[in-house]
């Protein structure tokens, strides 16, 4: 395993399959128009698969399929099938909108797919709505019963907290996950690429989260993450013994414990959320390099790296969105869909 300049492993990476999705949810692409991806710098699944294996020959294990929204991605379960072919992924997830999950859910898990996460940020669909243009709350509904049925080793919902959207549904979003023996995380709205509207006012913090349940259920308890201690999200007990987490990015980074990296679907890979580039593997990828090559590329690249961008945001005094929309559209990379969240 390779470690980088602060000690941190070489140990989860997030692969986005698309760029595209059809969702237009405020914190992530509130905008009307956006510069796609051209189709033909798409990685093929085979491309996907033979990067995996190099990264996982230095460390890897964990792997988690992104978007936009992956399942856009057409035949995604012969990726999922090619991924578990590789021995080295102990850990093979998938986050999803909901929005096509039921009907796909079934040939996930015969793939292999071993656990899916699902965002979940209101239960109004007027709501949805508004927020995120859809009319389809019925369908994320739905694919998360669907993914309880297929016997997913965990599954787990995923709500960005925003002040004035969603904050008054903390605790019903907490009672929803409970009824489908999913684990809920509340995520701090961050200030990344394609967030071009975020306000540090709109951030819900971990603190008034914890504060808010623990006027309504009493004591929460933190719970040590034993098996997974580089996991972004900090986990809690409340006094009936349901858990919960909270990815804390905004008001707690954990950049000193990240192990984690994101390839886009043109074969970009970044090394820190925030990251203002990414190093290109397709060009290599394409052009002839062995894996070995590939190796010494990754390799020397992770063990150069310094990226602690969530802290260093957090110093910013005058904190505002990351990009304003000309930044964005000059290099689509730059965007939260397009890196894979």
């Amino acid at each position: 395993m390779i470690r980088d300049t602060r000690n941190r492993p070489l140990g989860s990476l997030r692969i986005s399959v698309t760029d595209r999705c059809n969702l237009r949810c405020r914190y992530c692409m509130p905008e009307e128009d956006y510069v796609w991806l051209p189709r033909t710098s798409l990685l093929t699944f085979e491309e996907i698969a033979r990067l995996t294996r190099v990264f996982t020959s230095l460390g890897v294990s964990k792997v988690r399929l992104t978007g936009g929204e992956p399942l856009l991605r057409h035949e995604l379960p012969t990726l999922v099938a090619l991924l578990r072919e590789n021995r080295d992924v102990r850990d093979l997830a998938l986050t999803t909108n909901g929005v096509l999950l039921g009907r796909h859910v079934a040939a996930l898990r015969a793939a292999g797919l071993a656990r899916v996460t699902v965002s979940l940020d209101t239960l109004r669909p007027e709501r949805m709505q508004d927020f995120a243009k859809s009319g389809h709350h019925g369908d994320v509904l739905e694919g998360i019963a669907a993914a309880r049925a297929a016997g997913f080793e965990r599954t787990k919902l995923n709500t960005v907290v925003v002040r004035g959207f969603n904050d008054d549904e903390i605790a019903d979003l907490l009672e929803f996950a409970r009824a489908q023996n999913a684990e809920l995380r509340f995520i701090e709205y961050m200030d990344v690429g394609g967030a071009t509207h975020w306000t540090a006012e709109q951030v819900v913090s971990q603190h008034e989260i914890l504060g808010r349940l623990a006027a309504r259920y009493g004591p929460i308890t933190p719970v040590a993450n034993a098996s997974d201690p580089r996991a972004p999200a900090e986990r809690f007990r409340l006094p009936d013994g349901t858990t919960f987490g909270v990815i804390a990015s905004v008001t707690a980074p954990f950049c000193a414990s990240c192990d984690r990296s994101r390839l886009t679907a043109d074969g970009t890979w970044f090394l820190c959320l925030y990251a203002e580039r990414g190093v290109d593997l397709r060009e290599p990828l394409r052009a002839g390099a062995s894996d070995d090559d590939l190796r010494a590329l990754i390799a020397s690249t992770w063990q150069a790296r310094t990226d602690r961008g969530a802290e260093d945001r957090l110093a910013v005094a005058e904190r505002g969105a990351l990009y304003q929309i000309d930044a964005l559209r000059a290099d689509p990379r730059r965007e939260m869909h397009t890196r894979g969240g």
